[in-house]
């Protein structure tokens, strides 16, 4: 599993100019069963996205096709990590 952490370069205007394409991107990859969950920083500094992918080299391309990427609009930190412990709805999460 991947914790996948946008931090926005530009104002707030150009996110919005892009937000329905990168919206239609996210549920793309929902679809595609590679996201998990995603959402919006507090503040609105960016998002972060929970993702599934067999390695780095997988989904480094996923995320290449995100809108705020093309455009250059977001920096991406990308973490990734083994769920040991959930709770008992997210038990689908282990050995991710």
């Amino acid at each position: 599993m991947f914790i996948i952490s946008l931090t926005y370069k530009v104002d707030i205007a150009q996110i919005e100019a892009h937000m329905d394409a990168h919206k239609k991107y996210l549920q793309e990859q929902y679809d595609a069963g590679h996201f998990i969950a995603s959402g919006r920083k507090v503040p609105r500094t960016g998002g972060i996205i929970l993702a599934r992918s067999e390695s780095l080299e997988t989904l480094e391309p996923l995320l290449a096709a995100d809108p705020f990427h093309l455009h250059k609009l977001a920096d991406y930190e990308i973490t990734e990590f083994m769920p040991t412990m959930v709770g008992d709805e997210f038990r689908n999460l282990l050995g991710v």
